[in-house]
């Protein structure tokens, strides 16, 4: 059995992580930010652990409450959207909000977590996008959302210097039916969080640090 630990576990991907690796017999750490998800990930089977990536000083309590774990997988799959495209400047508050939920916070996980990573010779995964890359950007849309996107895989392929025991990656889940996707996005959760798992399954020595797609294609470029 292995320790699978997945930070935003209330909704969507991280939901489904969640099911699918309790199904698969693996024991859940799973965090979220309120009591009534907490119980909802409980009643699944999952241990839970109150933390909001948005709140420094609820991030900073993580190491403590997981001391002593060895994590075979962990994850962090908190992040927000903003759809604004480059005609409209951000305003200080939305830049705050989707900076610190999907940059800041993974920053300050990365050095409570990957010590309890490396110790089990584990992995590391970001969700991170197909809008991360910049040698692919068809358009401005959701901007702000891209922006964070890139710096997340920086924070991570910069990371992975300094914890050579485990493998980091940045991974892309696809266009999926969530409240962030939409009804018309092309893959189900079930489809896409499958995927997701066989990559984690198949990590090779040479993915640490890259961008892989939820159907195993491996990046060409950030």
């Amino acid at each position: 059995m292995s320790t699978v630990l997945i930070i935003g576990a209330s909704r969507g991907i991280g939901l489904e992580l969640t099911c699918q690796y309790l199904e698969a017999g693996e024991r859940v750490i799973a965090t979220a930010r309120n009591e009534a998800d907490l119980v909802r990930l409980q009643a699944m089977g999952a241990e839970t652990l109150r933390v909001d990536v948005a709140d420094a000083t609820s991030v900073s309590g993580l190491s403590w409450q997981l001391d002593g774990e060895k994590l075979d997988v962990a994850l962090y799959v908190a992040g927000v959207m903003d759809r604004a495209s480059a005609v409209t400047p951000p305003t200080q508050l939305a830049f705050d909000r989707v900076m610190h939920t999907n940059v800041l916070g993974a920053m300050q996980v990365i050095p409570q977590v990957l010590p309890m990573v490396e110790a089990a010779g584990g992995v590391f995964g970001v969700l991170s996008s197909s809008m991360s890359q910049i040698g692919s950007v068809p358009a401005s849309n959701a901007w702000l959302y891209r922006v964070s996107k890139a710096a997340l895989n920086m924070a991570l392929v910069s990371a992975r210097f300094d914890y050579p025991a485990a493998c980091l990656v940045a991974l892309d889940p696809g266009w999926v039916q969530t409240d962030m996707g939409g009804d018309a996005a092309a893959l189900t959760l079930e489809q896409s969080v499958s995927g997701l798992r066989d990559v984690l399954n198949n990590l090779m020595p040479e993915d640490n640090g890259r961008l892989i797609h939820h159907d195993g294609r491996r990046a060409a470029h950030w």
